[in-house]
């Protein structure tokens, strides 16, 4: 088991600390396993959202044990030629049932 920290907006923060919002969806450039501890720290942007300008933190955490952890390249009906053309057109959405 290990903590990884990693930085969320205010918006999603609330969501998460309200309950409202139970999952995350991040770019698989770190290792994360079933039983790890996701750290989420939050960070105010005053420059907006994906820049380092006018990043910082507001001291607010919220820790959560992982439970399943799914990749994208993993889901191969993506691919299909039925699939892809709606993905393209609509997008995706991630939901927890």
């Amino acid at each position: 088991m290990r903590e990884i920290h990693k930085k969320i907006s205010p918006e999603y923060f609330e969501k998460i600390l309200s309950g409202e919002k139970t999952f995350e969806y991040r770019v698989n450039d770190f290792e994360c396993n079933p039983g790890d501890i996701l750290v989420l720290d939050e960070y105010e942007y005053t420059q907006g959202q994906g820049t380092t300008e006018g990043r910082r933190p507001t001291g607010r955490s919220i820790r959560k044990k992982v439970g399943y952890v799914g990749y994208t390249n993993d889901f191969d009906w993506l691919s299909r030629p039925d699939v892809k053309g709606d993905l393209e057109k609509y997008g995706a959405q991630i939901f927890r049932c």
